[in-house]
């Protein structure tokens, strides 16, 4: 029962990456709720887990290098603040080593996301894509932003399973 309980906590972060990727490629905006119920619940994921001090402190610091680092990033114009927002949320949850993976997936996905954004703004396929939904029409307009979540969510679902999060769930029920 226990380890069901903790199973269904686990969940909360791949779940909540995926409405923020959602919303940020329909809307273009991350609301602040979805990383505000990443940090508060991962403190109680990661005690009802079994997380020690220690391990549960270096997520806090790489949760903390990740906000400056998405701030730095924010204020230099390359990321939205919801995307800042979500990128230190998430490496809050994957802690060390599994930050390293979400970098470079995040980074890997965000290039394939502006290559994939470049292609639908060109002049051959913009007509096309402009006959979709509107959400897809608004992808396709030239000089619009890029809703780099989607690429966060990539990046933090590809390094979840690395998380010690996932195996500290792992080491307490084997299979």
């Amino acid at each position: 029962m226990i380890a069901q309980a903790q199973a269904v906590l686990l969940v909360i972060c791949p779940a909540l990456l995926i409405v923020a990727a959602l919303k940020d490629v329909t809307t273009y905006t991350i609301p602040n709720w979805i990383s505000l119920a990443l940090i508060a619940a991962f403190f109680p994921t990661a005690l009802f887990l079994g997380l020690d001090l220690s391990t549960l402190g270096l997520h806090a610091a790489i949760g903390f290098g990740a906000l400056v680092a998405g701030m730095a990033m924010f204020a230099l114009g390359w990321i939205g603040g919801g995307d800042a927002k979500v990128f230190a949320a998430t490496a809050l949850w994957l802690g060390w080593p599994a930050s390293a993976t979400f970098l470079l997936a995040t980074a890997l996905a965000g290039g394939v996301l502006a290559v994939t954004l470049l292609a639908m703004r060109s002049i051959r396929l913009r007509p096309y894509v402009s006959a979709g939904p509107s959400w897809l029409s608004r992808l396709a307009e030239p000089g619009e932003n890029v809703p780099y979540g989607l690429a966060i969510c990539i990046g933090g679902l590809a390094a979840f399973p690395a998380s010690s999060l996932v195996q500290a769930l792992a080491a307490a029920a084997p299979l």
